[in-house]
């Protein structure tokens, strides 16, 4: 077998595999004798059926699936080997002169159209000036995240005053007939209600401004408007069994609590930050701005990168890339997109896949490197933001570990966190040798900045998450250069530095 490359220019290859009948006619008898103890042939016995029948039925299909197997895996290796850059899939040839005879020639070959990744110059260093924004919270939004973790850990208390209609109302319901209690009628011993989640007006009244001791006649059906869900919440049943009840009760009111919202003080601060991370008023407000300002990390370093990507576009402007045949590509991987429409999205593509490369090309000649505990501290820092946005920042750290692990036992997950984590790093290495402008600029304003560069983007609309899986499809093949591994399923206690493997898609069938 002989493979070769042959380079129409420094952007465009055509692979050429060469085969010979020795270099497959082993695989394919084997296939053939596999076949015949399978076989199952009217006449013969199973397993003994002739050789020459088995090729006269299956040894056509047999010779091109081996030969199919033997071209694609060394396209594979050719690349790998090689260390090509190859941008796509390698396409079969549409230029051949002549059809491959698998039956009569003596030589097989096999052409591969390849888009090679071009070789350019980037020069980033302090000559390059990129912006970098610093949030400023403004007091109102301290104030309203400081109000809400006083109402999110504030706690219900007994009350001798007048209820009101946001009060827990606790006590005895007895079933009704007429002005008696209703002889073998239900008795629910702990009930509970609001009186604002009650629909009728005059019911409602009738609890606001009751006291502990006091007996309030209801009627919940006309209370809950029919709702039979919440009428079987109050009398602690199912739907099914007031479908039919439309009887009076009597509230015997044993407890009234009110919710107090928690108090500025310690015992807020632990549960807010955990234990003695603030000690004073002061610092605790300090410590949740700060915690507030991480919160825009995310959406800073979004603009920086995308700031960075359009100057690093505008560098390779004059950077020749394979454009047609990676057009080709994109017609053949998804056949639902016209010609006219690839030809219009194809700039923008373009423009994305410049950026890839590049961020390639600083990786890898700045050897920055993502292991997996980078991985896991990014997954940490996601789970925490998470649970972050429903109030709960100070989390036990078994369940905030438990949670990342369940994170890291999806594929793609980890892969996403791969490319998060690198990103991040390129990052941290653009600020380290560019001259950056910081800026200071309010959240608010910063805010209004950022829902204008998503729209004037299009960011997060289906269009353009397809064109990402594009740019990413395209690129992504240059993972069968790398040795990867898969991180999900690394052993404890091992460490990879390595990207999550994807399976390439590479086809040889003509």
């Amino acid at each position: 077998m002989k493979s070769t490359l042959n380079k129409t220019n420094d952007v465009n290859g055509t692979i050429v595999i060469e085969l010979e009948k020795t270099d497959y006619q082993e695989k394919v008898d084997k296939s053939l004798n596999q076949y015949r103890q399978r076989a199952n042939i009217p006449g013969f016995r199973q397993g003994k059926v002739p050789k020459s029948l088995i090729r006269k039925l299956y040894g056509k299909a047999i010779l091109v699936d081996e030969i199919n197997k033997i071209v694609s895996d060394e396209i594979g290796n050719f690349i790998r080997d090689n260390k090509l850059k190859v941008l796509g899939e390698p396409l079969p040839a549409d230029n051949l002169d002549e059809e491959i005879d698998l039956e009569k020639d003596e030589v097989l070959k096999f052409s591969f159209d390849v888009a090679l990744t071009p070789e350019f110059d980037l020069k980033l260093d302090k000559s390059v000036e990129l912006t970098s924004y610093n949030v400023q919270l403004e007091p109102e939004l301290l104030e309203r995240q400081l109000d809400a973790y006083k109402q999110n850990y504030g706690t219900y208390v007994s009350v001798e005053e007048e209820a009101k209609d946001t009060d827990l109302i606790k006590g005895i319901l007895v079933e009704m007939d007429a002005d008696k209690e209703k002889e073998n009628g239900q008795v629910i011993e702990n009930a509970i209600l609001m009186p604002s989640y009650m629909k009728d007006e005059e019911t409602k009244n009738r609890f606001v401004g009751a006291k502990v001791g006091d007996s309030v006649l209801l009627n919940p059906r006309k209370a809950y408007d029919n709702n039979e869900a919440e009428i079987a919440s109050l009398l602690q049943t199912t739907k099914e069994n007031v479908a039919e009840m439309n009887s009076d009760f009597r509230f015997d009111i044993k407890e009234v609590t009110r919710y107090k919202e928690a108090e500025m003080n310690q015992e807020l601060f632990d549960k807010v930050l955990g234990e003695g991370a603030a000690t004073t008023e002061e610092e605790f407000r300090t410590k949740v701005g700060e915690e507030l300002a991480k919160q825009f990390k995310p959406d800073t370093d979004h603009l920086f990168i995308h700031q960075a990507r359009d100057l690093i576009v505008k560098m390779m402007e004059t950077v020749t890339f394979p454009d047609e045949l990676l057009k080709r590509w994109l017609r053949e991987a998804d056949e639902k997109r016209t010609a006219e429409e690839i030809e219009k999205d194809f700039p923008k593509i373009l423009d994305d896949l410049k950026f890839h490369v590049a961020r390639q090309k600083i990786v890898e000649e700045n050897e920055i490197k993502v292991d997996f505990t980078d991985i896991e501290a990014l997954a940490t820092e996601v789970a925490r933001a998470q649970f972050a946005q429903y109030g709960m920042t100070n989390l036990p750290a078994d369940v905030l570990q438990n949670y990342t692990k369940s994170l890291l036992e999806k594929e793609e997950t980890v892969r996403n966190l791969y490319d998060r984590a690198t990103e991040n790093k390129l990052i941290d290495w653009l600020k380290e040798n560019v001259t950056l402008i910081e800026k200071e600029i309010s959240s608010k304003d910063f805010s209004e900045l950022m829902s204008g560069h998503m729209h004037q983007h299009g960011e997060h609309t289906e269009e353009h998450a397809q064109d990402e899986d594009v740019v990413e499809e395209i690129v992504s093949d240059n993972s069968v250069t790398e040795e990867v591994a898969d991180a999900p399923a690394r052993e404890e206690g091992t460490e990879s530095t390595e990207k999550p493997a994807k399976k390439r898609k590479t086809s040889t069938k003509k």
